[in-house]
């Protein structure tokens, strides 16, 4: 497996760590990566993102499992995705979703590369492995 896509629908950050460490552990091994960001994810790529939201069957873990991230240095999802980023992967925002709640290139912060269709991403997708997230 040479190439890795993901698709990011949920905003939550029980789901955006693995896709960092997904990511991030991909590129190292030196697999194309390539992150389509679409749904409520996207209020995680902006500028301004959306505060932390964990599912609330999880919430009375949260402490604690910042507690060990903290105490293993693990990075942030985020700064894991820039991690990846630095070794070539790329992160497309969708644009029918970024259409639909109004955001423009300009609104994204600096881990969006560009906007892009779900054709873009089906073609760059094709031949490797396709994970939802």
């Amino acid at each position: 497996m040479s190439k890795l896509s993901i698709i990011v629908f949920s905003g939550t950050d029980d789901k955006l760590i693995p896709v960092g460490v997904i990511a991030q552990g991909a590129a190292a091994l030196g697999m194309d990566v390539q992150i389509f960001v679409t749904g409520w994810a996207l209020t995680k790529f902006i500028k301004k993102p959306a505060n932390p939201v964990w599912p609330k069957e999880f919430e009375s873990m949260v402490p604690l499992l910042m507690e060990g991230m903290k105490k293993n240095n693990a990075p942030s999802w985020a700064d894991m995705l820039k991690e990846a980023k630095s070794m070539g992967a790329k992160v497309y925002a969708c644009s029918l979703m970024a259409s639909v709640m109004g955001l423009k290139r300009e609104d994204f912060n600096e881990l969006v590369d560009d906007i892009v269709g779900v054709a873009t991403f089906l073609q760059n997708a094709e031949g490797g492995q396709t994970l939802f997230i």
